[in-house]
């Protein structure tokens, strides 16, 4: 229940697919509000998880929809501006999801890690940090974004092109050393 609501008021806040059918984002694998199972963390900077990506589903994109981009960040991370762990655009249009796989044509640009790709949560020992997974539903059918943007560029591209989104927001940690 706390994920539709959380949804709706996204919905709320960013625009709505129909009156009676909002933009939802949902996983059967993790709950809004909950802490990420520790296989989904990242297996590196002294975490040992799987680097899991989770299912993520989504549903009542608005008319209009061309194709969606999905985001993973950690808006806790001592940066100054969060940390992106996770950045995918293109997502063709009938698209309701995406897991273990990316969809055909979709494409992966750099993380703050300065590659592309998945990599799962990973906060300071004793610290628990917010995570953020975002589809958005874009006007565009695709975007042509300069090889290895960063996901600050994408960003920009994404909120540029955006009809309405959608949020799943998960804990992580604290973890112990």
């Amino acid at each position: 229940m706390k994920t539709v609501a959380a949804a709706i008021l996204t919905t709320l806040a960013f625009g709505t697919a129909h009156a009676d059918e909002p933009f939802i984002l949902s996983s059967p694998e993790l709950t809004s509000g909950q802490s990420i199972p520790a296989k989904y963390y990242w297996n590196n900077f002294g975490c040992s998880g799987e680097n899991a990506r989770p299912e993520l589903i989504w549903s009542g994109a608005p008319e209009g929809t061309k194709s969606f981009a999905v985001t993973f960040y950690d808006k806790d991370a001592p940066t100054g501006s969060g940390f992106w762990h996770w950045s995918v655009y293109n997502i063709p249009l009938g698209t309701t999801g995406i897991g273990a796989d990316i969809p055909k044509g979709a494409i992966e640009n750099n993380t703050d890690l300065n590659q592309p790709g998945f990599f799962g949560p990973c906060p300071p020992v004793g610290r628990t940090h917010s995570y953020v997974y975002t589809v958005y539903a874009l006007s565009a059918p695709s975007l042509d974004l300069p090889e290895n943007a960063s996901a600050a560029l994408a960003g920009f591209f994404y909120n540029s092109n955006t009809l309405a989104t959608a949020t799943l927001e998960v804990i992580a940690g604290p973890r112990e050393e």
